[in-house]
């Protein structure tokens, strides 16, 4: 039987108050009214689906309780009593860490397989203008200007390294990203000195598809082998971008959305190629919106008794293993939790720091029995926070969404997924199923 967290206490997860909300852009369409902050609230019990757990949301919950009704030692503090008494938090404490990167991009660029310290010096400085545009006012400019002068110094003296890192098929086009991201430098410093600071953030989205493309054109093919059992299935050797088309119902304001998401085959192959071609099936069009509780959105239990994909060819539910990347490692681990593993300490590549953050559910106790039910996690809760999110290391995150993710929030149960489209990256899937009669 299928679990899930309907049966905890009610917790407003996510308060519309706290959300900061996007401009609708051409992928959001509204009917005469401004579009306004929604909650989505806390819905009923008769969602379906397969998110486990009540044993994990009891830890959660029991965790969250931990930490607000008792005083939790630093993580400077040596191990005392108060460990002792809650292992919960003895045993997740070690995975916070420093302050956590939120936005969907930069965990991607983060996340690409590269090994290039002189582009990572690049990107730095200029991530962190988000910081920078933090500070009141025209200040913030001031910080800008050292971000990105910092950034192209480093750029300046690493070049050459920079250059050297290209694939052998793609150094064409690196050299092309070089010029833009310098161009775009420039572009940047004209737009500091003028005191323009609303043209700030879009500039930087540019100038970071930039280092993106740049960091991109240095992965030569595929960087591993899946394991043996699993080379046969469907396998997104690199990335894919899909857009999901939703029908809003019962919204006077927003008619649909389609959200953007990329999907990463680099860390999670076997989960993202699994929905990629499960989205070339046509399997989620049609489908409604079946959980959204303020805590996540969920969709792909089919019609019927069965809680996921039947292949035709089989006659049986298609699952695919648990796939958890680890920092620092060449390949992912497959079939345990990090927990399972003892490896308290490790950072997944793909973590649940992003509005949006998308993974695949499965049944409680079977860690390798996801199929075609996926969730996007809505950030931040009192018991989800970036970098001590114990979600980390227990579900296959595969992918983000990157455009117009302040919306899923207005998702709610009965919304119908009108579409799901691979708009880019197809022709990394190997071995898809789709092509197969049936």
């Amino acid at each position: 039987m299928a679990a899930s967290f309907a049966s905890l206490p009610t917790f407003n997860f996510v308060n519309s108050s706290t959300i900061p909300r996007k401009r609708i852009d051409s992928y959001c369409s509204k009917k005469p009214l401004e579009v306004r902050c929604c909650s989505g609230g806390v819905s009923g019990n008769t969602q379906r689906g397969t998110l486990s757990s009540l044993k994990e949301c009891a830890f959660s919950l029991a965790l969250s309780v931990g930490l607000v009704a008792a005083a939790v030692p630093s993580m400077a503090s040596p191990p005392n009593a108060y460990a002792a008494a809650n292992p919960a938090v003895a045993e997740v404490s070690v995975l916070i860490s420093g302050p956590p990167i939120k936005d969907p991009g930069a965990l991607l660029r983060y996340a690409l397989p590269i090994d290039n310290k002189a582009i990572r010096e690049v990107q730095k400085p200029l991530e962190d203008i988000t910081d920078s545009l933090k500070i009141a006012g025209v200040k913030a400019l001031d910080s800008v200007e050292r971000n990105v002068r910092q950034a192209n110094r480093s750029l300046q003296q690493g070049k050459s390294v920079i250059v050297a890192g290209f694939a052998e098929s793609k150094k064409d086009d690196g050299n092309e990203m070089i010029e833009k991201l310098e161009a775009g430098m420039q572009e940047m410093l004209q737009i500091v000195e003028d005191r323009k600071r609303d043209a700030v953030a879009p500039k930087q989205k540019e100038i970071l598809q930039y280092v993106g493309g740049i960091e991109e054109d240095m992965v030569d093919g595929f960087p591993y082998e899946v394991p043996e059992e699993y080379r046969s299935m469907p396998l997104l050797k690199g990335r894919a971008t899909v857009d999901m088309k939703v029908k809003i119902k019962d919204n006077p304001n927003l008619e649909h959305c389609v959200f953007r998401i990329v999907l990463d085959g680099y860390n999670a192959p076997v989960t993202a190629g699994n929905f990629v071609d499960l989205v070339e099936r046509h399997f989620y069009d049609g489908m409604e919106i079946q959980r959204s509780d303020g805590f996540v959105v969920q969709t792909g239990d089919p019609e019927g008794p069965a809680e996921g994909f039947i292949d035709p060819s089989t006659e049986k539910m298609r699952t695919v293993p648990l796939e958890i990347m680890v920092t620092g490692k060449k390949t992912p681990f497959y079939g345990s939790t990090l927990e399972e593993l003892g490896l308290y300490k490790a950072q997944v590549m793909l973590p649940f720091n992003a509005f949006g953050t998308m993974a695949m559910a499965r049944e409680e106790f079977e860690n390798d029995s996801g199929s075609s039910q996926v969730f996007w996690l809505l950030k931040e809760s009192e018991l989800t926070p970036s970098n001590s999110n114990i979600l980390d290391g227990r579900y296959a995150v595969f992918g983000y969404v990157t455009q117009n993710e302040d919306f899923l929030a207005d998702l709610k149960v009965g919304d119908v997924i009108e579409s799901i489209q691979v708009v880019s990256g197809l022709d990394n899937l190997a071995n898809p199923s789709y092509k197969i009669a049936g």
